[in-house]
C-alpha cells in the first residue's frame, strides 16, 4: 500500500499524484498527523477514519469536486469526526540540500521557552535550532517524518533578506529535502522560501488532537 511517506518522497523529487480529480485515502503516517493535503487536481487524506466515510463526505459537500477537500464544510466534517483541531491551511514548499557550509553564522542553541522553538516541539520531533544575529532557525521531524524548517526574524531585523539568509543556510544543514509550511497570507514569508530556492508544491491542512484540559485546583 502506498503511504503518505511515498507520496510526499514522490513529491520532493517532481513526481505528484496524476491531475485525475481524484482523492487518495492514506493512513495516517502516526497518531500525531492527521490532515489533508491538496496538490494539483489531486487530493490527499490521510487519516485512521473510515475511507468510504470520506469519499461519501466529499461527494456530499457543495461545491467543485476539485475543492472539496478543501472546502470548509468537509474540513468541519472532518474535525467534527476526528474530534481534532486545527489552525490553518498552509501553503507546502520543499527545498532541496545545498552542498558546503551555510554562509550565514549560526550557532545552536536549546532554548525551549522561545516561541518559535516551543511551536516546534509541540508538532515535530528531534527538534534543534540556530541562532544567528536577529533570528532563530528551527528544524525537525514532522509530517511522516519528513524534516522541516521553520524561522523567527526579531522585529528590529525585519526587511533585511535575514529570513532568505536563514532558510537558504537550512538547505546546507541538511542531506535530505526540506519541507517547509508557510500560511499563504504571510507573504513575506512565502516570497523568502521562494527566493531561497524552495519549490510550492501543494496546500496543507493539518488536524491536531485537541490538549486535554486540567481540572481546576
Amino acid at each position: 500500500m502506498e503511504t503518505l511517506r511515498d507520496i510526499l518522497d514522490a513529491a520532493a523529487a517532481g513526481v505528484f499524484p496524476p491531475p485525475d480529480g481524484g482523492t487518495t485515502v492514506v493512513p495516517q503516517p502516526s497518531p500525531r498527523d492527521a490532515g489533508v493535503m491538496s496538490f494539483t487536481a489531486h487530493s490527499v487524506v490521510f487519516t485512521d477514519e473510515d475511507p468510504a466515510w470520506v469519499y461519501e463526505t466529499l461527494r456530499a459537500t457543495d461545491c467543485d469536486p476539485l475543492a472539496a477537500t478543501m472546502n470548509p464544510r468537509f474540513l468541519t466534517a472532518l474535525l467534527d469526526r476526528t474530534g481534532r483541531r486545527t489552525e490553518t491551511v498552509d501553503a507546502v514548499l520543499v527545498g532541496d540540500p545545498l552542498p558546503g557550509a551555510p554562509s550565514l553564522a549560526l550557532r545552536e542553541i536549546e532554548d525551549p521557552a522561545h516561541p518559535r522553538i516551543a511551536y516546534a516541539h509541540g508538532r515535530r520531533d528531534g527538534v534543534r535550532a540556530w541562532a544567528a544575529d536577529g533570528g532563530v532557525l528551527v528544524m525537525g521531524r514532522g509530517v511522516a517524518g519528513r524534516l522541516e524548517v521553520s524561522v523567527e526574524v526579531d522585529e528590529q531585523a525585519r526587511r533585511r533578506g535575514l529570513g532568505r539568509l536563514l532558510v537558504t543556510a537550512a538547505r546546507h544543514l541538511v542531506a535530505e529535502p526540506l519541507w517547509a509550511q508557510v500560511a499563504p497570507g504571510n507573504a513575506r514569508s512565502v516570497r523568502a522560501f521562494q527566493a531561497a530556492g524552495y519549490r510550492a508544491v501543494g496546500a496543507e491542512l493539518l488536524l491536531q488532537r485537541k490538549m486535554p484540559v486540567c481540572p481546576s485546583e
